[in-house]
C-alpha cells in the first residue's frame, strides 16, 4: 500500500506541475493559445482540469487492464499503450523543438512534453504490473 500511495502522490505532484507549466506560456505562447482556440489552457483551473482529466482517464484504463483483463491480452494492451506514449513523448519533443512551437517558452514546452511522460509512467507501471503478476491457481 505504501508504494501505491507514493505512486499516486508523485502522479498528483506531476499533474499539478504540468498544469501550472501549461497555464503559463510566454507572450507568443499566449497568442498561439488564443489564435488556435486552445481555451482549455488559458487559465490554471482550466489547465488543471484538462491535465487531471487526461491522467484520470489513463488511470481508469490502467485499472481496467489490471482488474478486468488477464493473460496475453492485458500484456499486449498495456505494453502497446506504453509504447504509444513513448512515441508521443518523442513526437511532442520534436514538435516543440522546431518551428513556431519553439518560441512558446521553455516552461510551456516542458509542460507539453511532461503530459505524455506522465501517461508513459502510468502505462509503464501497468505493463510492469501485468507482466509480473502471478497467475492465480484454479480450484
Amino acid at each position: 500500500m505504501r508504494t501505491n500511495l507514493f505512486y499516486y502522490l508523485v502522479l498528483l505532484i506531476l499533474t499539478l506541475v504540468d498544469a501550472w507549466l501549461l497555464a503559463h506560456p510566454n507572450l507568443i505562447g499566449q497568442l498561439g493559445i488564443f489564435w488556435y482556440d486552445h481555451d482549455y489552457l488559458e487559465t490554471l483551473p482550466k489547465a488543471m482540469a484538462t491535465v487531471a482529466a487526461t491522467v484520470l482517464v489513463a488511470l481508469v484504463i490502467s485499472l481496467v487492464i489490471r482488474k478486468a483483463m488477464s493473460g496475453p491480452l492485458a500484456v499486449m494492451l498495456a505494453v502497446g499503450l506504453f509504447v504509444l506514449c513513448l512515441f508521443l513523448v518523442f513526437q511532442t519533443y520534436t514538435r516543440f523543438s522546431g518551428g513556431a512551437y519553439q518560441f512558446t517558452g521553455s516552461g510551456f514546452k516542458t509542460g507539453a512534453i511532461l503530459l505524455p511522460v506522465i501517461l508513459s509512467i502510468v502505462f509503464g507501471k501497468t505493463a510492469y504490473d501485468v507482466i509480473t503478476v502471478k497467475p492465480k491457481k484454479g480450484r
